[in-house]
C-alpha cells in the first residue's frame, strides 16, 4: 500500500514461480568469478592457504626479499565443482613488507584496487558494452595474513588495514598460525580484536540477518581472526591422503578443525561468496559516485531539480567547448606577438644589409680608431709602470752594494 501496490491473490497457477530456476540456470551456464587478495609477508603461506582451500596446486615461483617496491602477481584459473563453473583470481603481494621504508608499501595495492574499479566504470560508461561476458576484476575479499607473533600487530599492519577498509571486505588470518602454542593463539586474537577496534578499523563480519546462517556466521564472528596453516603436500594417514605438516613431534592436519581454522575459513568463503560480491558491488558503488562527481556529474541542478545525464553531458560539452576557444584565442594572440618580433628583427637586419658602403668603412674606421686610441693608453701606462720598476731595481741595487762595502771581513784559519 506504501508502494502504491495492491496484493492480490491468483485463482489459477500463472507460472511466473519459475523465474528462480531460469536464474539459476542463467547463472549456472554463465559461471560465477570471485577473486581474493593475499597481502602478508614474503613466507607467510598465502599460496599455501590458497592451494588448501580450493583443493588445486598454484604453479608459483619464489618470491624474493630484495624488491625495491611491493608489486601484485594475478593468477586466474577455471575451478568446476559438479556443474557449476567459477572463475578464481588469486592475486598476491610480493616483496610485502621487505622495504627499509615502509611508509607508503600499502599504495600500491590501493592503486591496484582502485584500478580494478576504474576498469569497471570504463566498461559501464562504453557505448557498446558487454557486462556480462565482462570479466569482472574487481576484489571481493582480501586475506590479510598477521605475523605470528604473538604480541601484537605492526604498525604497517595497521597503516594498510586503515587504507583498505572503505574499498575492500577485509577477513584478517593469522598466517602459520602451528608455530605458536594454543593458549598464546587465543591471547593473539584478543589482542588483534582489540587493537583494530581502538584504531577504528572495520574488518569484514560475516551477515547475521539470513535466518538460514545468522547462527553460524554469529558463531564464526567469535573465532575471527582465523587461524590457518596451509600445505601443498599431502601425508598417508592411516589409508587416507591428506593435507598437511609433518614435523618431528607429530603432524598438524589441515582439514582437522582441532588443530587450524582454515575449514572455517573455507566454510564461511563459501556460504557468504554472494554477501561478499554486494559488498563489494557496495564499495564500488561509493567509487563510481566519488568518480563521477570529480568529473562533474549530479543527479540534483542548483534548484534541486532532476538533471538528465544529456544535460550534463551537454554542459560539460559546452564547457570543453569555451575552453578550448580560449586557449585558441591565447595561442593566436602568443602567435602573433612571436610574428611582430620576429618581422622586427628582420627588418632590423634589412636596415643593416641596405646602408651605404661608405656609411660602413666610416663606422669601422671609427671603432679601430677607438681602438688605437685605447690601445696606446694601455702602452703608455705599461712604460711607466717599466720605468718605475727599472728605477726601484737601480736603487736596490746600490745599496746592495754600499752594504758589501761596509761589512767587514772576517779571516778564519
Amino acid at each position: 500500500q506504501n508502494d502504491g501496490c495492491r496484493t492480490l491473490s491468483l485463482s489459477a497457477h500463472v507460472g511466473f514461480d519459475s523465474l528462480p530456476d531460469q536464474l539459476v540456470r542463467k547463472s549456472i551456464k554463465h559461471g560465477f568469478c570471485f577473486n581474493v587478495l593475499c597481502i602478508g609477508e614474503t613466507g607467510i603461506g598465502k599460496s599455501a592457504l590458497m592451494s588448501s582451500l580450493f583443493n588445486i596446486n598454484f604453479e608459483d615461483s619464489p618470491s624474493t626479499h630484495f624488491l625495491p617496491s611491493v608489486r601484485l602477481r594475478a593468477q586466474t584459473c577455471e575451478l568446476q565443482e559438479s556443474n557449476v563453473l567459477l572463475k578464481l583470481t588469486i592475486v598476491k603481494t610480493v616483496g610485502f613488507g621487505d622495504q627499509m621504508n615502509k611508509a607508503d608499501s600499502y599504495q600500491p595495492i590501493v592503486d591496484y584496487i582502485d584500478a580494478q574499479f576504474e576498469a569497471y566504470l570504463e566498461e559501464e560508461l562504453k557505448v557498446i558494452r558487454s557486462l556480462f561476458s565482462y570479466h569482472d576484476t574487481r576484489i571481493h575479499v582480501c586475506l590479510y595474513f598477521i605475523s605470528p607473533t604473538g604480541r601484537s600487530l605492526k604498525t604497517i599492519d595497521l597503516l594498510t588495514m586503515r587504507s583498505l577498509d572503505s574499498k575492500v571486505n577485509i577477513i584478517p588470518v593469522i598466517g602459520k598460525a602451528d608455530s605458536i602454542s594454543k593458549t598464546e593463539l587465543q591471547e593473539f586474537k584478543k589482542k588483534i580484536m582489540s587493537e583494530l577496534i581502538s584504531n577504528g578499523i572495520q574488518i569484514y563480519q560475516f551477515p547475521t540477518d539470513d535466518e538460514t546462517v545468522s547462527e553460524i556466521n554469529t558463531i564464526v564472528n567469535g573465532h575471527l581472526p582465523f587461524a590457518v596453516v596451509g600445505s601443498t603436500e599431502k601425508v598417508k594417514i592411516g589409508n587416507k591422503m591428506v593435507r598437511a605438516r609433518q614435523y618431528p613431534w607429530g603432524i598438524v592436519k589441515v582439514e582437522n578443525e582441532s588443530h587450524c581454522d582454515t575449514v572455517k575459513l573455507r566454510r564461511m568463503l563459501c556460504t557468504n561468496m554472494e554477501d561478499l560480491r554486494e559488498k563489494t558491488r557496495a564499495y564500488y558503488e561509493l567509487y563510481r559516485r566519488c568518480r563521477l562527481e570529480k568529473l562533474g556529474c549530479r543527479d540534483i541542478g542548483p534548484e534541486n531539480k532532476p538533471v538528465s545525464l544529456q544535460e550534463v553531458i551537454e554542459a560539460k560539452r559546452l564547457e570543453f567547448f569555451l575552453e578550448m576557444e580560449r586557449e585558441e584565442e591565447e595561442i593566436k594572440q602568443r602567435f602573433v606577438q612571436r610574428v611582430n618580433e620576429k618581422a622586427a628583427m628582420l627588418e632590423e637586419a634589412e636596415q643593416q644589409a641596405s646602408m651605404p658602403a661608405l656609411s660602413i668603412f666610416e663606422h669601422l674606421t671609427l671603432i679601430h680608431q677607438e681602438e688605437e686610441l685605447k690601445l696606446g693608453e694601455k702602452k703608455k701606462l705599461l712604460e711607466d709602470e717599466i720605468a718605475q720598476f727599472m728605477e726601484k731595481k737601480a736603487i736596490t741595487e746600490l745599496i746592495q752594494s754600499q752594504v758589501s762595502v761596509s761589512t767587514p771581513v772576517v779571516s778564519l784559519k
